[in-house]
């Protein structure tokens, strides 16, 4: 049996989660009225049941989000609404906090958010044990890791592909709360990681004056895909409930395309759900919101990833100024360019800037705000007015289920069979007198082409057959009349028919990887700390949000490096790092100051408060150098 392979997309309300179907993806992830993770992608339990009805049409799943902290006066509240989920539907919660895990629940599936640390093969494990059928990877991983954690457990492995990426480790990023008591573990990120910062050496000298020094580029896997698979990856999953529809229906029908040119005629792994998209629109990822791509650290740590410039979308690069000419700009393949076009680049005091393309008048782009720019600036279109109208239109991706017709007689009348894709059947009959054609010419192509018309509706006819002893003369209007009750019910039918996986969470021991844990856990309530403490975990410190010790508190986790991507890292840019620079090394937005530690070991970054006592450890010793 082949295994199936998802496209897993955002949805930030109804009208997107259906477009993001409609594009092609086999599962959409969509926020509650409460306990999701981006407090401004809420939805209502009516939007939610529309959106189930709608994607189980297509045999496409529906992933709601809980995967925020829960204090206990949240608990009751929380199982309540994980209870109204189940009864209109739902597939599955992505959650993040375990007192879920110690409720008495009904018999949904429970997958694991990537703020649970699912980081290396003992944690994921865990969690399988525990009952949780899917983990959402850390993006962190490299494909060697992910093939270790895929080789010892069957859990089923979701993995992040495209779009922003979290400057910190999933969940623990803990800026928002220091900064101004909004926590991110909590729904209510507040970028602190897109700000602008200096960068202050040991000595007090400013090394960067005002960058965005914890801004990184965004996500694109999109040629990863089969060597995922192969790693045991099932699960491709687009970032960006908080982006525009645009984006949404570009990533997925992009990805889509991807993953199905390597599905095709593969014997191992096949789509997840029904149907097939048509497209109006050639979709590219560059032309809709983004900052720049990189491949993170999928391939092990290689190439610089950080968007220094601006935290803003770049878009598509389209070529350098190349002449300043009255009021306007010539530009490298200014053909590309529209009316409306929204530009993006770095001006001449090395600030992030833009202007609107006005109009294109030969070979010269006039701006709606002309701006005084160097010759040899690099321009980007961060606003594709021609491809967001395109795309933006109802029929720019549509899907429809395959679907044959047969259509037959009975002793009194006509009857209409259709079977769907997936085997469904719907069948529809009408009484009529038997009466031959005056003509000779056969009626059958006539009826065949309106049995075709689909419309509107969710099919596409793939076959028609139609059986007749005689030619018999039949009114059109009742040929579409049968036509349209049938794909009626068989919209009905398949709705009715889908079959919604279900696990019943069960109470476990078995030990937890580790004994102690740290304030990175998130443990903010008495079920999660009940959860832990069954499966042997002797000290547990309360999260961040309930215990923060202002100014001297650890606020981040990354892999993400300073150091490195000033060419300063000593374990992989030794020959060519120069000098080392004087630590430690600060960074500073307003009154905010940030002390940086390298764990050079574990090749890891963390960020402290300014009032915070650190020890800096030679990182030649922690690398497994000799001190020189």
């Amino acid at each position: 049996m082949k295994k199936k392979v998802e496209i897993l997309a955002p949805a930030k309300n109804l009208f997107q989660g259906m477009a993001a179907i409609n594009a092609g993806a086999d599962a959409v992830y969509i926020g509650a009225p409460q306990f999701g993770a981006r407090s401004n992608a809420t939805n209502t339990l009516e939007d939610i049941a529309e959106m189930v009805k709608y994607a189980h049409l297509f045999k496409a799943q529906v992933f709601v989000v809980l995967n925020t902290i829960l204090y206990d006066n949240e608990l009751d509240l929380c199982k309540k609404l994980i209870y109204q989920l189940y009864n209109i539907g739902v597939d599955a919660l992505i959650i993040q906090d375990m007192a879920i895990m110690e409720m008495d629940l009904p018999p949904i599936v429970i997958h694991a958010s990537t703020q649970a640390n699912n980081r290396d093969a003992k944690h994921v494990k865990f969690l399988k044990d525990a009952g949780m059928k899917r983990v959402v990877l850390a993006r962190e991983l490299n494909l060697d890791q992910v093939r270790e954690i895929s080789e010892a457990t069957d859990v089923e492995l979701e993995f992040f592909v495209s779009g922003a990426l979290c400057v910190s480790f999933s969940g623990n990023c803990y800026m928002s709360v220091a900064n101004g008591e909004r926590s991110a573990n909590r729904g209510s990120c507040a970028q602190n990681c897109r700000l602008p910062y200096q960068l202050i050496d040991g000595t007090g000298k400013t090394l960067i004056a005002n960058s965005h020094l914890l801004s990184i580029k965004d996500l694109d896997l999109s040629d990863q895909l089969p060597n995922l698979i192969e790693a045991g990856v099932t699960s491709f999953k687009i970032e960006g409930r908080l982006k525009d529809l645009v984006y949404v229906k570009n990533n997925t029908s992009y990805l889509r395309k991807k993953l199905d040119s390597f599905l095709e005629n593969n014997e191992n792994y096949t789509k997840a759900s029904s149907g097939r998209t048509f497209y109006n629109f050639e979709p590219e990822m560059d032309r809709s919101f983004n900052r720049g791509y990189t491949d993170y650290f999928v391939s092990k740590r290689k190439e610089k990833i950080g968007s220094w410039d601006s935290p803003k979308s770049q878009g598509q690069l389209i070529g350098k100024l190349l002449e300043i000419k009255a009021n306007g700009y010539i530009i490298e393949n200014y053909e590309k360019l529209n009316n409306g076009d929204g530009l993006f680049f770095v001006n001449e005091n090395g600030e992030p800037d833009g202007t609107q393309v006005n109009i294109i008048v030969n070979d010269v782009v006039v701006p709606n705000t002309f701006k005084n720019l160097a010759v040899g600036t690099i321009i980007y279109r961060n606003s594709d007015a021609e491809f967001n109208k395109m795309v933006e239109k109802e029929n720019s991706a549509v899907r429809k289920i395959g679907v044959s017709l047969k259509f037959t007689e009975t002793e009194n009348g006509f009857q209409l069979l259709a079977t769907d894709e997936d085997g469904h059947q719907s069948i529809s009959s009408f009484l009529n007198t038997k009466e031959f054609a005056k003509n000779e010419e056969s009626v059958i192509p006539n009826i065949k082409k309106n049995l075709a018309k689909t419309g509107n509706t969710p099919f596409i006819v793939d076959n028609i057959d139609v059986e007749f002893t005689g030619n018999w003369f039949l009114p059109i209007s009742k040929v579409n009349e049968i036509r349209r009750d049938v794909l009626e019910q068989l919209v009905e039918i398949r709705i009715k028919d889908y079959h919604r996986e279900e696990f019943q969470i069960t109470k476990t021991d078995h030990p937890y990887p580790v004994q102690k844990l740290d304030f990175m856990y998130n443990v903010s309530n008495k079920m999660a700390r009940a959860f832990y403490q069954r499966h042997g975990v002797t000290e547990i410190e309360k999260a961040f949000e309930l215990q923060w010790d202002p100014g001297k508190a650890r606020v981040m986790t990354t892999k993400y490096c300073v150091k490195y991507e000033l060419g300063k890292c000593a374990r992989f840019q030794r020959e060519t790092m120069g000098e080392k620079l004087v630590e430690p090394l600060t960074l500073k937005h307003g009154e905010n100051e940030y002390k940086l530690k390298f764990n050079c070991k574990p090749c890891e970054m963390e960020i402290w408060e300014k009032d915070a006592e650190l020890i800096f450890e030679d990182e030649d010793e922690q690398i497994g150098y000799s001190v020189r």
